[in-house]
Order: C-alpha cells, then structure tokens, then sequence
C-alpha cells in the first residue's frame, strides 16, 4: 500500500511487519505528505537516536549512515497499519523539516527531540525546550553530552553503633 507516486525510489524494507522507508533528508516531508494523503491520518511517534558510538547499523543501499536519525511512525487508522520512517540526519547542521503542518501534535513531539537532542525544524510553530530549562547548556540525550554529578548531601552520621 505504498502511495503511487514517485516515492517509489525510496529505498524501503520491513520490521516486524511494518513498512520501513528510508527517504533522503530532503525528501522527508514529501514522503510523510505523500502517505497522509494515503489515508496515514496519525502520527504515533517522534523520536530521534544519536548513533555518535554505534555506527553499525542496518541501512538499505543508497542511504550513508549520519550521526542522527530521526524516526516517525505513522499509523493508518482505517487500514490497521503502520509505517516507520527513518531519515538520515547530519550533525552539522542538524535542521529537518517540521511536520506540524501536517499533524499538529508532532509539536511537542519535535520540541522533545530538540531539547534532547538539538535536532531543529524548519517551520516549527515555537521550537523552545519543552523538558529542559530554557538556561540548559546542551542536549542531555547526546552520546557526547557529559553526565556530570550532583551532589548528595546526608545527614551528619550517627557513628557506630
């Protein structure tokens, strides 16, 4: 049930019986046009995976592995099925089109990967941090973001007993 028209140049493959498409960067919102149109009235999910210490991945030919990739299930209501988009996102710049033009609640969706992720959406409604202060330095969910200490402060010991 892949939509007729020229997406069939996107690479695709399946997982546990989902459609999985692969579409360029610049392609992304075309793709995600293209099934909305085809009765994917949902957008399930967003979400995002840093592969900065995991480079092995299994990609379909023509797709080169980036440091991000960002991942948006769609769900067909009235077909009972699923498809799963991957897109390939650079660490310089990190910039994807926003897809709140075509489901508004990718809008706290695309803020989360954002904040955690400093992926940015071209056309987004009001990309601010949704989890983190506004003040935060970095994006807590990269490989290369420093987990740092807090400090524990316990009472003063009892001493031995």
């Amino acid at each position: 049930m892949t939509p007729d028209t020229e997406l069939s140049v996107v690479p695709t493959g399946t997982s546990t019986g989902q459609d999985v498409l692969f579409p360029a960067l610049d392609r992304y919102h075309q793709t995600v046009t293209a099934y909305k149109t085809d009765g994917f009235a949902m957008l399930a999910d967003l979400t995002a995976v840093d592969y900065l210490t995991h480079p092995g991945r299994t990609l379909p030919d023509g797709i080169s592995p980036e440091r991000f990739e960002l991942v948006a299930n769609l769900l067909s209501l009235s077909a009972a099925r699923r498809v799963r988009v991957r897109v390939q996102v650079p660490e310089h710049p990190a910039l994807v089109a926003s897809l709140w033009d075509l489901y508004p609640g990718a809008e706290a969706m695309e803020r989360e990967v954002f904040d955690m992720f400093g992926i940015r959406f071209t056309g987004h409604p009001d990309l601010t941090r949704i989890l983190m202060p506004e003040d935060w330095e970095g994006y807590p969910l990269r490989k290369d973001y420093g987990v740092g200490r807090v400090p524990v402060q316990f009472k003063d010991s009892p001493g031995p007993r």
